[in-house]
């Protein structure tokens, strides 16, 4: 239907029309806006960290090790769109400073989408307990990520 609405709305002197072929999963998936009944509810977009340490597969132990900042783990991405190709944990951090980063990194870490409630987060974290969650777009771009403690916080807040 949205191939026949655009064209209409062009019809109608709209200049900005675009045809969205992606499902409307596929548009939440992404992170991006929507409206309804359940759009209020705190989510893994709004809880993202996007400030979190990165680095390229073709890195350093060391130069990564460099921006860690608050975190003790970094996210392993590539490109301009910050694919997730893994993530380095802490204990990688204490090897030498050459070791290439592709050595150590844990590959494919699991990733969770934006559109993800904090109370549905909340009560997956319960049955798996991790410290954050790494969230993600459907083409695996990487949105941030999420505190546990923020997620609880959150779904509790919102009667979760």
């Amino acid at each position: 239907m949205s191939p026949r609405a655009a064209w209409r709305l062009e019809r109608l002197g709209f200049t900005e029309t675009y045809d969205y072929v992606g499902s409307k999963m596929d548009w939440i998936g992404d992170g991006l806006p929507f409206e309804g009944t359940l759009a209020e509810q705190p989510r893994l977009s709004t809880l993202a960290d996007p400030d979190v340490p990165t680095c390229g597969i073709d890195e350093t132990v060391g130069a990564a090790r460099s921006r860690l900042g608050q975190w003790d783990l970094t996210l392993v991405v590539a490109g301009p769109q910050r694919v997730v190709l893994g993530l380095v944990r802490a204990e990688a951090f204490g090897l030498e400073d050459t070791r290439p980063i592709v050595e150590v990194m844990q590959e494919g870490p699991s990733t969770y989408r934006p559109h993800v409630t904090a109370e549905e987060m909340s009560k997956n974290l319960k049955n798996r307990p991790v410290p954050y969650v790494v969230v993600t777009t459907l083409s695996g771009r990487l949105l941030g990520m999420a505190k546990a403690d923020a997620i609880h916080a959150a779904a509790r807040a919102n009667g979760g």
